[in-house]
């Protein structure tokens, strides 16, 4: 029996009604059941991964000679359950911070944007606070939901650099348990905020990398170094790409695993390139975000 074909345009699933006329032998190759899943699974592939920003709560902080409120700020994935949420806190001049630069570069795009006016008393009232709270939740969905500022650098950089900064200074400082948990938290952030940028997560990958190489777990860091080079293919000039070529190498041995193709690799890049100083994978993670 040949098996019935259904049309799939992609987003665009056809009613299971057209079809519940149409017969399924027992030699069909997908039942029913199957079907569905197979159009639930395309449909997920096909939609554009989106981001819902909540800020549910806030804290007040107190230093010596100045005090702020910090505002939790839980970045979900539509369509998702709770492994895929991320988890940030920025204060009233981080936003502030962010409304200037993106004024700088997109003042036509930001021309409608509001953004929530200091006032000179009342800063810590709850009143106060539970308004803010629901301008900057309203002010990230807006600039969301603009194309070229969700991809800049300088919203991008909001939601992850202060995280990747602190990951980064653990990891000089040889905290690489400390980095390493503050690097899984942003790196799944950074993939679903960068899209169609893959370049842009390689130095967090390569991080992570060196952390579980040196807190001696070898197939964690072969694993991530996989998704690094997968991301570096086409980009063999890229500055990580030798560096994290001559780490899964030793860790590729290190594992038992096959390190002749990518032997083969670093052997075909050395015979194009002229001979040039590399630094080690670690020496170029803790050259990032030195401030």
């Amino acid at each position: 029996h040949q098996a019935v074909i259904f049309p799939f345009i992609c987003g665009h699933s056809p009613p299971l009604s057209e079809y519940s006329n149409a017969s399924l032998s027992p030699n069909s190759l997908m039942t029913t059941k199957e079907l569905q899943e197979y159009w639930r699974n395309e449909k997920r592939q096909c939609r554009q991964v989106k981001l819902l920003f909540e800020i549910p709560s806030t804290r007040i902080v107190e230093h010596h000679l100045s005090k702020y409120v910090m505002y939790k700020i839980i970045i979900l994935q539509t369509g998702s359950f709770d492994s895929n949420k991320s988890v940030i806190e920025r204060r009233y001049s981080d936003f502030e911070k962010l409304h200037r630069n993106l004024l700088e570069e997109f003042s036509e795009e930001m021309e409608d944007v509001t953004f929530p006016k200091k006032t000179l008393t009342g800063n810590f009232t709850e009143e106060i606070i539970n308004e803010r709270k629901l301008a900057f939740k309203d002010y990230l969905r807006l600039l969301y939901s603009m194309k070229y500022i969700r991809r800049s650098k300088k919203f991008i950089d909001f939601l992850t650099r202060p995280e990747l900064q602190e990951a980064y200074g653990c990891l000089r400082g040889g905290q690489y348990t400390k980095a390493l948990e503050i690097l899984l938290e942003v790196i799944g952030l950074q993939e679903r905020l960068t899209r169609g940028n893959p370049l842009s997560i390689v130095p967090t990958l390569c991080a992570i990398v060196v952390c579980h190489k040196d807190l001696e777990n070898p197939a964690s860091a072969f694993e991530y170094g996989e998704k690094a080079l997968s991301c570096l293919h086409v980009h063999t000039s890229h500055r990580y790409y030798i560096p994290l070529l001559e780490t899964m190498i030793t860790l590729a041995y290190e594992l038992g695993k096959d390190f002749l193709s990518l032997q083969e690799k670093l052997e075909e890049w050395k015979a194009k390139k002229d001979p040039i100083r590399v630094f080690t994978l670690k020496e170029l993670a803790v050259r990032e975000y030195v401030q």
